[in-house]
């Protein structure tokens, strides 16, 4: 709780004291998807407006993102600070999520509705991997690793293609957000095609451990 605080008081702060450097940029912006899938897991099952705000100064940023759905109650809203170094990006995000069935993850009452990750990040060039660790509000301590490829002759000047493939434990492992299942070993849950070209974007995604596979389809506003 101490981190959203400080992160709520830079942010005001910064406005309202008008210290912003010249070199700082600030990001508004929202996005819609016909669906919410977040690492190989369907949440909400209905159309997302994922609206978000950022502070960017140096190698540090701080912001904050949320997905409301349309026609449920899957709402979450989500703080997060990255600092970042060449090619190597470590963010630290408390995951807030107000409504336990719209969550897989495992809540209990000395955690509540937060979830606290650290992830790192390691972008090289021809490919990316990164790995998450929950470290607060997750019972099963639940981690995720991912390594994105590009697809460099299915891409062209305006187009990207992507290929993702990720791997988690715990929370991770499961089709049904009320009973998670405990599972130390790391498990494919993430099998992804992904498409961009301006503000549009789209992704085929399987997940092989809970046997469901999304068609994902957005658009910047």
């Amino acid at each position: 709780m101490t981190g959203r605080i400080l992160t709520i008081a830079a942010l005001t702060g910064a406005t309202l004291l008008g210290t912003v450097p010249a070199n700082a940029e600030v990001g508004i912006g929202a996005d819609v998807y016909n669906r919410y899938v977040w690492r190989g897991h369907n949440i909400g099952d209905a159309v997302s407006v994922q609206p978000y705000v950022s502070y960017t100064t140096g190698n540090i940023e701080i912001g904050a993102w949320s997905a409301w759905s349309i026609t449920s109650s899957a709402n979450e809203n989500d703080l997060y600070a990255t600092y970042s170094t060449g090619p190597v990006a470590v963010t630290v995000t408390d995951y807030y999520n107000p409504h336990p069935n719209n969550h897989f993850l495992d809540y209990n009452s000395d955690t509540g509705a937060h979830t606290v990750e650290a992830m790192v990040s390691y972008d090289m060039g021809v490919a990316s991997i990164m790995g998450a660790f929950n470290f607060h509000g997750d019972a099963q301590d639940s981690y995720y690793v991912e390594l994105g490829l590009p697809l460099a002759a299915l891409s062209d000047d305006e187009s990207d293609v992507s290929l993702s493939v990720g791997l988690g434990s715990g929370a991770y492992v499961t089709d049904d957000p009320a009973t998670p299942k405990v599972e130390e070993d790391p498990t494919l849950v993430v099998i992804g095609l992904n498409f961009s070209k301006g503000d549009y974007s789209a992704s085929y995604i399987v997940n092989p451990d809970s046997e469901q596979s999304y068609l994902v389809f957005g658009k910047r506003l």
